[in-house]
This record gives structure tokens, C-alpha cells and sequence, in this order.
């Protein structure tokens, strides 16, 4: 099978990703109830028994609401660092400690064949984290919920062959938007998410000769559309000198209420 993966939703109202190599299957996030999640993984063919771990970014709740439920449901074991621990633990219920496992920021797991490393994002959250997922063949890199691409945050994602990436509003629509001014302000900060233009900008030296998928994730449903994030993303990427053919589409989308197909994530 090699890698594969689907983005089960994307956005403020739940997140949740399902990455599968033939040995092993974990589940990122758990942003929404029980019923939702197993809705949309049975539009994949899979189920929360077939899940090996949970794999958590950060406390907030859009990425946790259903993490305890589902957890016990299954008796799946948990993995977060130990400060996004101390902020989630009392939104989830009783978790067995064996089942409660620290996975400190910069650590590399191996599911199977599955060699998980979480890194350090910038986020208004204890001690959010990304995930790089590597079988020694292929990398598929998660990097949501970033106020601003870091030097770190570089080196970890780039050259990725599949990377999912926020792009999470539109500057004017922010801005022009209801959100009180405190909200929009944090949005806009170095711990809030990254815009459709910040996204474009990252991906001119994120996106090498082996990348062959981005995946724009996180929109919100108030402050942007799909349509004009991959225009104002692929805009960035012309204006720097990045031009692909129209049969490559390297620009794919994710959905706040349904599945991603699943993607082989390939080398060649």
C-alpha cells in the first residue's frame, strides 16, 4: 500500500485526518462527536477500530471534541505532549493512564512502518504541534492552526511529496468581516493562522521538484473560499516564478463537512 491518507474534515467547525500505511492507522485530531467522525470515515471504508492511535495538535476545541468519547469507544491510546495534555485533559473525561501517553514536541514514533515526528507551531494554544509522517520512502506533512511559517517549521516540512497547509482566510474578508477587532487581531498574529497570501508565500521554498500535492486546508467558513484561496495562493506562486501545467493541479482541496478521497502518497 505504501502511505495514504484523508483529510476526514478541515476547518473551524471539527478537524480530523486518517494516515494508513499497511501496517499501521492513526487518527489526527478528533474535532468533532462520535457520530460525525464515524459518518465520514464510513464514506472511506474505515472505521475507529481500525485506528491504532490518536494523534493530538492542540487543545482547542474544533480539533478535540470528540477525542475522549471516541477514545474510550475504541480503546485507543492518546498522544500529546505534556503541556497540551495539562490543557486538555479536563475536556475528555476519564482516560486509563495507559492509555494516556506523552509524545513530547520534537519526538519520533514509529507506528509500525510509520515513522510520525511532531514539531513546534506557532499557535495561541499550550504547546501546539505539527505532524511529518515518513516510511523511508515517502513524507506527508500536516502543518495547520500556524500563525507564521518558521525557520523550524520550514526545515521540517519542506520537500515534502504531499503537504497539507493552512490557508485560512482572506485578509480583506477578515477584516471587512463581524468578528469583533480582538479576534481578528489574533487571527492576524504570528499565534493566529495563516492567510491565503501567507500560504502562497510559504509554499515558494516549501514546494521543491518532489512535491507533488498541496492540500489547502482550514478555511474558514466566514472569511474565505475555496476558490479564491487556490487563485490568490497560485497568484503568490506565479508572481515568484512558480508555473505549473494545467494537467498537474499540484493545488488540492480539503472540506469542513466531508472527506478528502484518499491520497497514495508516492515517490514517483
Amino acid at each position: 500500500m505504501g502511505m495514504r491518507f484523508t483529510v476526514l474534515a478541515s476547518g473551524s467547525t471539527g478537524n480530523a485526518t486518517v494516515v494508513q500505511t499497511d501496517e499501521a492507522t492513526v487518527l489526527v485530531d478528533a474535532g468533532m462527536s462520535v457520530k460525525k467522525i464515524e459518518e465520514l470515515m464510513r464514506e472511506r471504508g474505515i472505521a475507529g477500530h481500525h485506528m491504532d492511535a490518536i494523534l493530538v495538535t492542540h487543545e482547542h476545541s474544533d480539533h478535540i471534541k470528540g477525542l475522549g468519547a471516541f477514545a474510550r469507544k475504541f480503546d485507543l491510546p492518546i498522544y500529546a505532549n505534556e503541556a497540551t495534555w495539562g490543557a486538555l485533559e479536563r475536556h475528555v473525561g476519564k482516560i486509563a493512564p495507559e492509555k494516556r501517553v506523552i509524545m513530547q514536541t520534537g519526538e519520533t514514533v514509529n507506528f509500525g512502518n510509520m515513522k510520525t515526528t511532531s514539531y513546534a507551531i506557532s499557535h495561541d494554544a499550550a504547546e501546539p504541534v505539527g505532524y511529518v509522517f515518513d516510511d523511508d520512502d515517502v513524507k506527508l506533512s500536516l502543518a495547520t492552526d500556524l500563525g507564521y511559517v518558521s525557520d523550524k517549521v520550514r526545515k521540517m516540512i519542506e520537500d515534502s511529496d504531499v503537504l497539507v497547509l493552512e490557508s485560512n482566510h482572506d485578509v480583506d474578508m477578515l477584516r471587512m468581516g463581524h468578528y469583533p477587532w480582538n479576534t481578528k487581531r489574533r487571527i492576524l498574529s504570528d499565534i493566529g493562522h495563516l492567510s491565503n497570501e501567507a500560504a502562497g508565500e510559504a509554499l515558494c521554498y516549501l514546494m521543491t521538484d518532489r512535491t507533488k500535492r498541496v492540500y489547502l486546508a482550514h478555511l474558514s467558513l466566514d472569511h474565505n473560499l475555496m476558490d479564491l484561496a487556490k487563485l490568490t495562493v497560485n497568484n503568490v506562486l506565479e508572481g515568484n516564478g512558480h508555473f505549473y501545467r494545467s494537467d498537474e493541479k499540484p493545488l488540492r482541496e480539503t472540506y469542513h463537512d466531508r472527506p478528502t478521497p484518499w491520497d497514495e502518497v508516492r515517490r514517483k
